[in-house]
């Protein structure tokens, strides 16, 4: 792969690197301590473009390529310390967007995508449920097909963006017999009677990224409201995945070289025993191992981004995915632990980063998961299929 960017995307990477320090830098530790999502934050990622960067111009959109989105959100992540709100962004943008854009009507797209691209309308995607996370197979949430409608009952569990979002993506199955198969996408609206959102469990990080659990109750939603074909939910969920595994992480990369910067200074500051602590092997020796650590994320994060225009099965997204999110909090650990005790204080944000990361690792699927997703790729299939391949 080539890796010589052009100028249009150099230009893009700086502003929202420079846009992300200057605009989205203010009151993270106290909104993080308060659990509160960045409304403010959020109007001005859509105002530079951030919420639509991979969706068609004709929608609203950048229309940037994936390779390209990677590269720009590294540099949105060095800038912004708000982990929190950049997966927020994320859920919506790749979650959200993407399979509307990819399996919607056109009259979906027309009515939808501008909205969510201007951050007009906030976007959330309900799978999991309290006995279905990595096992999506024992999905519960029922639809009926009704007159002009279908009907939806069930429960989701740990939805990102569900406490502020106008639309929904949700999975329930036409037929629990059929299994995954038998899973269709439904776009539910806020305000559509029978639906309730209510908040979750409070967080050990991603503080700032508000989440939800969601009740159907005979939610009624109009046949016009499917995404896709019926039974088609396994489709759209697969490339769902796909894409976000990708990409979700990308601004990680930038946090992880901020974090690796901040190291470097303070080892060729810091003096004990009367040296720097550059000097010292074990110290200079852990930095070598974080940059390694982040140029192995960074490659295999544009070598996925590029997978997605074109391959089909590829185990890249997991691949970005696993090894992004394991980096990250090894990388974060090592940088709280050369900074001493300074490391250890909220003042130094540090360990936030270190508790968003523990979050990562889980979102989009656990590191176990990612490892039996791509053991099953590779023609092993431990345990059995694995979903979401």
């Amino acid at each position: 792969m080539d890796f010589t960017w052009s100028e249009a995307q150099l230009a893009l990477h700086q502003r929202l690197r420079t846009f992300a320090t200057r605009e989205l830098a203010g009151d993270v530790i106290d909104r993080d301590q308060a659990q509160g999502f960045s409304r403010v934050g959020w109007e001005r990622c859509a105002a530079e473009g951030v919420l639509g960067l991979p969706i068609p111009q004709e929608y609203g959109g950048l229309g940037c390529d994936p390779v390209t989105c990677a590269f720009v959100l590294e540099g949105l992540g060095y800038g912004c310390r708000d982990n929190g709100l950049l997966m927020s962004a994320g859920a919506h943008v790749w979650a959200v967007e993407v399979p509307i854009w990819t399996f919607g009507s056109s009259q979906q797209k027309q009515r939808l995508l501008p909205e969510l691209c201007a951050g007009r309308m906030i976007g959330a995607h309900a799978i999991t449920e309290p006995e279905a996370g990595s096992d999506a197979l024992s999905l519960r949430a029922h639809a009926r097909r009704g007159n002009g409608c279908y009907v939806l009952n069930g429960r989701k569990r740990f939805v990102t963006n569900g406490p502020i979002a106008d639309v929904l993506i949700v999975y329930a199955t036409i037929d629990p017999d059929l299994g995954f198969t038998g899973v269709t996408t439904f776009l539910v609206e806020r305000d559509r009677p029978g639906l309730r959102i209510e908040a979750d469990q409070p967080k050990f990080g991603l503080r700032t990224a508000p989440w939800a659990e969601i009740l159907l109750e005979n939610c009624e939603v109009p046949i016009g409201q499917r995404l896709g074909a019926e039974k088609q939910g396994r489709a759209i969920f697969a490339t769902t995945m796909a894409w976000e595994r990708a990409l979700i992480l990308a601004p990680l990369l930038g946090a992880m070289q901020r974090q690796i910067d901040g190291c470097l200074r303070f080892a060729q500051q810091r003096k004990q025993f009367g040296h720097r602590i550059g000097s010292f092997q074990s110290v200079a020796h852990t930095i070598v191992d974080m940059q390694v650590r982040l140029e192995s994320a960074r490659l295999l994060t544009y070598k996925a981004a590029a997978e997605l225009e074109g391959s089909t099965g590829s185990m890249f997204s997991e691949m970005a995915k696993l090894q992004t999110s394991e980096a990250a909090v090894q990388t974060f650990l090592e940088a709280l632990n050369i900074h001493g005790g300074h490391g250890y204080t909220i003042d130094a944000e540090i360990e936030r980063d270190l508790r968003d990361a523990l979050g990562m690792r889980i979102s989009s699927g656990t590191s176990a998961m990612q490892r039996a997703v791509i053991a099953g790729k590779l023609g092993l299939h431990p345990g059995g299929k694995v979903v979401g391949q």
